[in-house]
């Protein structure tokens, strides 16, 4: 039996993965990290999105250190979301440590249920600044947990080197285009589906999809491309 194990956020990019590996494998489980995070509304949309996709075996975690050691405006009420970088070139919103805490505690969650496949939503393409969503990265952090556990585990990637309007191009590939865009949790503000339209995330997400919507033949034409050429 194929097991996967989703790092699930219920923003667009861990929902087009959920759906997809849902296709794929015989056996999903989803894994959603309460870090107190600034909206704990991504919790109850990660909650409910698992529950509507029919997702059985959802855990949420409790990884509240993250927030006590990483200052970012995604741990902070009180620092606004802002699009200049900080001094050290990047955004105020990365919160360090995070996929290296995540992808961890995904490994050691897949190590004991037998799942072969940890996925997450990174991409380098249309990363928004963050270290820990580089392709370089996450096969560091790939061969660390092969190593640490001796145990062979493959973190899959789907999105890295795809762009937003591609990621859109994906989840309507899986029938879910509707529910993406509707229901998913993506804005810094907090605000479900399209989101605010003005903070870095919903910018991003604006874009990729009016570039979708203009030219949807070309852009799932490239979609498939990239798919051939990842076999």
């Amino acid at each position: 039996m194929r097991k996967a194990v989703v790092v699930f956020s219920g923003g667009q990019d861990s929902t087009t993965c959920l759906v997809k590996a849902l296709k794929e494998f015989d056996e999903v489980h989803a894994i959603t990290f309460d870090y107190g995070q600034r909206h704990k509304l991504e919790i109850e949309v990660a909650q409910s999105l698992a529950k509507e996709l029919g997702v059985t075996a959802h855990k949420v975690m409790d990884v509240g250190l993250l927030n006590e050691l990483a200052i970012s405006s995604l741990t902070r009420d009180d620092i606004p979301v802002s699009h200049e970088l900080q001094e050290n070139g990047l955004p105020n919103s990365f919160v360090p440590g995070r996929n290296i805490l995540f992808l961890t505690l995904a490994g050691i969650y897949a190590y004991q249920i037998g799942a072969q496949t940890v996925i997450t939503g990174v991409c380098e393409t249309d990363f928004s600044g963050y270290p820990d969503c580089r392709d370089a990265f996450v096969k560091a952090m790939n061969n660390a947990l092969v190593q640490g556990m001796d145990r062979e585990l493959v973190i899959d990637t789907p999105l890295m080197w795809l762009n937003k309007a591609e990621t859109w191009a994906l989840a309507d590939q899986n029938d879910a285009l509707q529910l993406v865009r509707e229901k998913t949790l993506t804005c810094y503000n907090g605000i479900i589906g399209d989101g605010c339209g003005d903070c870095p995330s919903c910018e991003l997400r604006k874009v990729g999809l009016n570039d979708y919507l203009a030219d949807r033949e070309a852009v799932m034409a490239e979609l498939t491309r990239k798919q051939s050429l990842a076999k």
